[in-house]
């Protein structure tokens, strides 16, 4: 695992430990009502508010939903619990991915005001990754 820059009473690294926990949390947030949204509304419902999800079969929409969701319990669960924490950098570059694939959907089907949100939640993705691999990594839990 990667050291951290710093000792624990860096006042640099606990100032970067405040924003990537800010960042999880939103970002999770975020994540988990909108996968909960795409796996748990009526289709109905959800095509009058995002009409290119009728371009998608409904077992899609409700697996990225599920998607959504575990990527939001990707980012919390390891590291507030500092069991296996480096999977919270994995599932970051997981939604950086994600948010490539829904971004040129998003172009495809000419929703550009989508494009924001999911370049916006990418970059905060890419942040959390960046900064528990490198600034602010979480250790492991001793056993």
């Amino acid at each position: 695992m990667p050291k951290a820059h710093g000792s624990d009473h860096d006042p640099i690294r606990q100032l970067m430990n405040i924003a990537l926990w800010i960042a999880q949390f939103f970002l999770a947030f975020s994540l988990f009502y909108s996968g909960g949204t795409k796996a748990f509304i009526p289709m109905d419902i959800l095509a009058a508010q995002w009409p290119s999800i009728g371009a998608l079969a409904p077992p899609i929409v409700r697996l990225l939903g599920v998607i959504d969701m575990l990527g939001a319990i990707g980012l919390i669960v390891p590291t507030i619990l500092r069991i296996k924490p480096a999977l919270t950098v994995i599932a970051a570059w997981g939604v950086v991915l994600l948010m490539v694939c829904a971004t040129v959907f998003h172009i495809q089907h000419k929703e550009t005001a989508q494009v924001g949100v999911n370049l916006l939640f990418g970059s905060i993705a890419l942040f959390i990754a960046w900064g528990r691999s490198r600034k602010a990594v979480i250790p492991e839990r001793m056993k």
